[in-house]
This record gives C-alpha cells, sequence and structure tokens, in this order.
C-alpha cells in the first residue's frame, strides 16, 4: 500500500496523468464536432469522395497502430508533406509535442465516433427532416432539435468508445509523441515505460487507475445507451 503511495506521490505519475487528461478533454470536444459533421456526411449516399473519405476514417481500426503512426510521421515531420511548409513558416512543429500526442489520439479513437453516428443519422427518417421544413424550421433548428435528439444514444457511445480507445493508444503515440517524460508521456505510454524498467508496482498503479476510468465509462455508456426507465425496475 505504502509502495502504491509512493507511485502517486511521484512527480513523473502526476504528470503523466495531467497529460493524459488534457488529452482526452480535448480528444472528446474534436470527436464531438468531427464525429457530427464526419458521421452526417458519410450518412449521405452518393457524393464522389464518400468512400474514400469512409476508408481513411476507417483506417485506424483495422491499421496496425504502430504502421499508422509512422505513415502520419511520415507525413507531419519536419520533411513531410505538411509538417515541412508548417514549421518552414510558422515554425509549429506537430511531432514530439502536445498536438503530436492530440493528433494520435483523436486518429486512433475517430472511427468509434463517426460510425455509430452514421448509423444514428441513417437510422432517421427523411421524414422528420421534411416535416420540421414545412413547419418553416431551418436547417440549424433541424439538426439542433430534430436529428440530434434522435442520435444522442448513438453520439454517446461513440464518445465513450472513442476516448476509451484514445486512452489507451500507445503505438501511433509513441510514433508521433515521442517518450518524453513530464511532455509527452500518457498514462498509457508510463504503463509501457514502468514494465520495460521493471516497475511492476507503478505499472499495476497506473493499471489501476486507467481501469477504473474504464468502469466509469462503460457505466457511462450503458445509460447513455438504455431507454429511460430501463435502469429501474420500478
Amino acid at each position: 500500500m505504502e509502495d502504491s503511495f509512493a507511485v502517486l506521490a511521484d512527480p513523473a505519475t502526476r504528470d503523466a496523468l495531467w497529460v493524459t487528461l488534457q488529452i482526452a478533454v480535448a480528444t472528446v470536444c474534436i470527436h464531438l464536432v468531427a464525429g457530427l459533421a464526419l458521421g452526417q456526411a458519410l450518412a449521405r449516399q452518393g457524393w464522389r469522395g464518400r468512400e474514400a473519405l469512409d476508408i481513411l476514417i476507417t483506417l485506424p481500426l483495422v491499421f496496425p497502430p504502430m504502421a499508422t503512426g509512422f505513415l502520419l510521421l511520415m507525413l507531419l515531420g519536419r520533411r513531410g508533406p505538411l509538417g515541412a511548409p508548417l514549421f518552414e513558416w510558422f515554425g509549429f512543429e506537430i511531432i514530439f509535442s502536445f498536438w503530436g500526442l492530440l493528433i494520435a489520439a483523436v486518429v486512433a479513437g475517430l472511427p468509434l465516433v463517426v460510425k455509430p453516428v452514421q448509423a444514428g443519422f441513417e437510422g432517421v427518417t427523411a421524414r422528420l427532416a421534411e416535416a420540421a421544413r414545412t413547419l418553416g424550421k431551418t436547417e440549424f433548428e433541424i439538426f439542433l432539435f430534430v436529428l440530434l435528439p434522435n442520435i444522442r444514444g448513438a453520439l454517446a457511445a461513440g464518445l465513450v468508445l472513442g476516448l476509451g480507445r484514445a486512452l489507451g493508444e500507445v503505438g501511433i503515440t509513441l510514433m508521433l509523441g515521442g517518450n518524453i517524460q513530464g511532455r509527452t508521456v500518457t498514462a498509457s505510454l508510463d504503463i509501457y515505460n514502468a514494465v520495460l524498467s521493471g516497475e511492476f508496482q507503478r505499472a499495476a498503479v497506473l493499471s489501476a487507475i486507467l481501469g477504473g476510468i474504464t468502469v466509469l465509462l462503460f457505466v457511462a455508456l450503458r445509460r447513455a445507451t438504455l431507454p429511460a426507465g430501463s435502469l429501474n425496475p420500478h
């Protein structure tokens, strides 16, 4: 028990948990906006580029994380087609920074947000939107008050699953964020480092923390997706 408190009192542990919290909050915000936009776009059939976008979003689910991270490293690094202009023109470097960690988390979890949202939009009948238009509602009002309430369960499920995937990401994170103590070491990376160095007590404590967060996310998912009143047997 004392060893566990020592691990929690370690500044390196606090740094890893603080970085993880920052990444988690930023990831949820990006997943919320991007998940809704991409999910609604993919739910519309027949436009050019839809299948390519679908493949691009889904790729991190089926591609090995290390390979995905390497491709992003080549793309966003100082000599990459996107990273080089950003560094030369603005002095902005993505790799081995907070932004690299954030991109890794967003990319890893985004498919798990977009797919449920896409299915939710596809399941909402077009008659609801048409009825709202006949009542003089704007497209924004239709989205906010008609479509969004009908997919809130799918959206909540996607956000929880995406966050869980992002919290556990190691492969892409290693490639884009590096392994810089106090700057780009997340809780999952700290577990990885602890196991490599033989600090199994440290790995166990951090695993318990992430495990507890995962259980809370699962409970939140259950409450978000169960019908109203089903949690109360009476």
